[in-house]
């Protein structure tokens, strides 16, 4: 007996690898400087050969969207989420909150000292953007590497770091919205 022939099914596009489990910070002014320590030793550790800069840009975007979170999605008592992945040519940074409201960038201004965090996001990463869940939202963001992705030097000098890859737009994806 032959079975008859089942069509074929597309499976879903698959999640992109996570570089360390996902790190829950107190909502506090300590969370970002805790989270910046966090990222760097998890790209020291799964992608050594990376670019210094395009890690510090990493950093940034990791202290921007944390300090974010913290300031305008969390209550005294609650925590943020840290999430660290492998993006194509990059890094995929996911902040989570358990607020629902929607970032938005501030009117830029010379007056206020805060307020263009969202405007580093925005200049730093590929792309970036909101994803909501039941009890809050996850503000994402992509990095792309100078090259493409990571990689090594000469022995003894050190990441190479390329020029941009003419593949990859520096502009794409979804934008939506800010602190």
């Amino acid at each position: 007996m032959t079975c008859p022939a089942t069509p074929a099914r597309q499976s879903p596009a698959p999640h992109p690898p996570v570089l360390a489990p996902p790190l829950s910070l107190p909502a506090t002014p300590q969370a970002a400087g805790r989270a910046r320590s966090h990222t760097r030793a998890v790209l020291a550790d799964q992608l050594p050969g990376a670019c210094p800069g395009a890690v510090e840009d990493v950093i940034l975007i990791v202290s921007e969207l944390v300090t974010n979170a913290v300031r305008y999605g969390t209550e005294p008592g609650d925590a943020v989420q840290l999430g660290l992945l492998a993006a194509p040519g990059g890094v995929r940074i996911e902040v989570r909150d358990p607020c629902r409201r929607h970032p938005k960038p501030r009117r830029r201004s010379d007056q206020r000292s805060r307020g263009r965090g969202l405007y580093i996001v925005e200049g730093l990463a590929r792309s970036w953007g909101v994803v909501d869940s039941p009890f809050g939202k996850t503000v994402w963001a992509e990095t792309v590497w100078p090259s493409g992705e990571p990689e090594a030097g000469p022995p003894g000098a050190g990441p190479v770091c390329g020029l941009p890859n003419a593949s990859t737009p520096a502009s794409t994806g979804s934008r939506r919205g800010g602190w």
